[in-house]
């Protein structure tokens, strides 16, 4: 029975995780603006600001993309749970623990999702196991 299930679940949690990073990119770019964004990250501390916002709002669209649609995983998630560990030393760590209070909590919660999923195939319909399997010598002799 879980056997059953794990490819379900793994293509439930692709998309939600996606959905998460591919809404905080577009925010980077629509709500915020690639200054505004710049903006903020130069006023956390994060160097190379108006290079590194740009460079993560498209790492956030294109990694949610990536997690949603199951393709390029192991390199998608471990980007994003980077993009994370950046959010947890510059923005969040300082708060403490508590998302409510500001602090790494979610953001920890994503860095692990995104490897999770990033390293376990990706789950039912991920781009990844179909292209492996059209490249595959079984499903050439079948």
């Amino acid at each position: 029975m879980i056997g059953q299930a794990r490819p379900v679940v793994l293509l439930l949690a692709r998309i939600a995780i996606g959905v998460i990073f591919l809404v905080h990119g577009y925010q980077k770019f629509a709500t915020m603006g690639i200054a505004g964004t710049t903006k903020f990250f130069e006023s956390a501390g994060i160097p190379l600001a108006s290079v590194a916002a740009p460079a993560v709002a498209v790492l956030e669209v294109a990694g949610g993309l990536a997690l949603i649609l199951g393709a390029a995983l192991p390199i998608a998630g471990t980007l994003l749970a980077l993009d994370m560990v950046g959010a947890i030393v510059f923005v969040h760590g300082a708060s403490g623990f508590s998302a409510g209070e500001g602090g790494y909590e979610f953001v920890l919660a994503l860095a692990a999702a995104s490897l999770a999923i990033g390293f376990t195939g990706g789950g039912a319909l991920a781009l990844d196991n179909v292209l492996a399997r059209r490249r595959s010598p079984e499903s050439a002799l079948a």
